[in-house]
Formats: C-alpha cells, structure tokens, sequence
C-alpha cells in the first residue's frame, strides 16, 4: 500500500511574487495562504535567496511558486511543446467554466475553448509568468470511465510496442461520443 495521502503542494517558478499572487487571486478566486522567504535554500544550503508563496486550489490542493532574483530569468523547456506542461483546476459545472471563460477575457486574457474532450469540458490559458493553464468541468459518465478503465492497460502496452496512438477509445474522438456496447 502506497503510503501517500494527496499531494501537499506543487511548486512552479515565477517572474513575480506579489503580482503572481494577485492573478490567481483575481481570475481564479485562490486564497493567499502562506509566505515563506530565506536567504539559504533549506535542503542543499545554498546561498540563493528566494520568497516562495503558496496559494489554497481547493479541498486541501496547494499551489506555489518560487521567486528567485540570483537566478538567470525563467524560461520553458524548449524541447516540449507548450501544450504538453499545464496545471488543470476542477470547476463544479460547465455554467462555471463559460463564466471564467467570459472574466478572463474581459480581463484581456487570451482563452481557447472550451475543448470538448468527451469525459470533461475545458478551456486554456496562460498566466503571467507563462504557466499553461485549464480549467475543466467532468461531464463523463460511469459507463465512459468503465469502458476506459478496461483498456487502459492494452493501450499503455500497445502504445509501449508502437509510439503509435492504440484506437481502444476512439469512440471518444470520432464523434460519435457514446460508449460502444
């Protein structure tokens, strides 16, 4: 048995702290929870000062960054395109998204979607310091989550064998969006 719980945070590089902090409290409601800052980083006792924010995702899901002026400026990796590295928030419906949707524009900020991805409904954006981000609504039911759960293991080995996309639930994509019997 494994002996994790949850995830206790997930910690992300950025440009700015204060004004990190004051997006994600704009756009997505997330409450500023703790600060810690130190001239040493604690585990390798480098000199390296830095101020690490943290930010309440909901139901105990932390998010935080990490400001750090001694460091050559933040930047992606290059090898992976930008829509592979994305944090993805749960909303509760898909009234909610289109409503985040319409306050993120209206703020100037540049949104795709919503995606239709048959098990949930999402839409993407940047924030400031160039993090990808989706906000979904889970519209899949028990019978499509059943059916997926069945091949997840055929298609991670077929796709182990090939590097080409098995067709186990291409029921997803192909239109038709209901679960074959």
């Amino acid at each position: 048995m494994s002996p994790i719980q949850k995830i206790h945070h997930v910690a992300y590089r950025c440009k700015d702290a204060k004004q990190t902090v004051q997006w994600y409290e704009k756009h997505l409601g997330m409450r500023f929870v703790l600060a810690i800052s130190e001239n040493e980083v604690p585990s390798t006792k480098a000199p390296d000062p830095y101020m690490h924010v943290f930010l309440d995702a909901g139901n105990g899901n932390i998010l935080a960054f990490f400001e750090l002026p001694s460091q050559p400026e933040m930047d992606r990796d290059r090898n992976t395109p930008t829509w592979v590295q994305h944090l993805a928030f749960k909303v509760g419906s898909f009234e909610a998204l289109l409503e985040a949707r319409e306050r993120l524009q209206a703020a100037g900020i540049e949104v795709i979607g919503p995606t239709d991805h048959t098990l949930f409904k999402s839409i993407y954006f940047f924030d400031p310091n160039g993090h990808r981000l989706e906000l979904a609504f889970d519209c899949g039911t028990p019978e499509m989550h059943a059916r997926l759960d069945e091949v997840k293991w055929d298609m991670l080995e077929e796709w182990s064998q090939t590097r080409r996309a098995p067709q186990h639930a291409a029921w997803m994509h192909d239109g038709s969006q209901s679960v074959p019997t």
